[in-house]
């Protein structure tokens, strides 16, 4: 495999699959017309930006077709920052490997914790710990993990008066990312950066 020309090229490929894969559920579901077209793409400024130190990450993830926002939109709500969380959450369930090693299960039960304590919402923090303890992280395979993640984001779901997720859906909801050559896949080292 040839080296990538921006470092993160790997990345926006992933991401770029992933939203066509997500478009293309939405408009089954909603049943709109199919378009192959992502709507993220390297930006033509990314490509200028590589050459300014500092400057090499402005605009990567920028829709295409959407103008740039020169206005500052102010804070993350908190149900936006819920919202991205559970994404994230549910995602690495997906990826979550079938026959996790000691170290991945260990990883994941305290990124768990690590979430309960500094979760940028103190409410929600000291909510998902009591979450926690009534409702251990189950990670011994990924479809534990991800029927886990599952039953737990609707225990928080309950405590908000919000609908209910059927778990027997979620793997159609929240599936593997298509990558190519495993580039997904979680790897887990007993090292650390």
């Amino acid at each position: 495999m040839s080296t990538p020309d921006h470092p993160l090229q790997l990345v926006f490929h992933a991401l770029d699959k992933l939203s066509n894969r997500i478009q293309s559920q939405l408009h089954q579901l909603l049943r709109f017309p199919d378009t192959t077209r992502s709507p993220f793409s390297l930006s033509a400024a990314t490509k200028s930006n590589q050459s300014v130190p500092g400057r090499a990450a402005s605009g990567l993830l920028r829709p295409t077709g959407v103008p740039k926002k020169e206005t500052f939109a102010g804070p993350v709500i908190k149900e936006e920052l819920g919202r991205a969380t559970w994404t994230f959450l549910h995602s690495l369930a997906a990826q979550y490997p079938e026959k996790p090693t000691r170290q991945q299960k260990k990883d994941v039960k305290e990124l768990m914790a690590i979430l309960s304590r500094m979760y940028p919402c103190k409410e929600c923090a000291d909510h998902f710990k009591e979450v926690l303890l009534s409702n251990p992280v189950q990670a011994g395979s990924q479809d534990e993990f991800s029927q886990w993640m599952c039953h737990v984001h609707n225990v928080v779901n309950r405590s908000l008066a919000k609908p209910i997720f059927p778990c027997e859906r979620v793997d159609a909801r929240w599936g593997k990312l298509d990558c190519e050559q495993h580039a997904c896949d979680l790897q887990g080292s007993d090292k650390f950066l």
